[in-house]
């Protein structure tokens, strides 16, 4: 997206919010970086997920089947904006 000024942070829509998890996709990425998404709860970014296995790049914080399950409703539209942003 060259040329095109972002935004630092992108959150998901509209799935931006899942019960008490936001899954967020960063704008700015370091290019060695696996496609990923950050996990917030309230105002801390917990964990990552990886977005190519659906798996846990960082030690989920309490019961790691309730991230997943959020996660999996909207795993297509996460990557699709993934993908949309980083262009790979």
């Amino acid at each position: 997206m060259a040329g095109v000024a972002l935004p630092v942070n992108v959150e998901c829509q509209p799935w931006r919010q899942v019960g008490q998890f936001r899954f967020v996709v960063n704008t700015r990425e370091n290019a060695f970086e696996h496609p990923h998404a950050h996990v917030w709860v309230g105002n801390e970014d917990v964990c990552r997920i990886e977005l190519n296995r659906g798996a846990f790049l960082d030690q989920p914080p309490g019961d790691f089947r309730d991230i997943m399950q959020a996660y999996a409703r909207h795993a297509a539209g996460i990557r699709a904006t993934w993908d949309t942003i980083h262009g790979r």
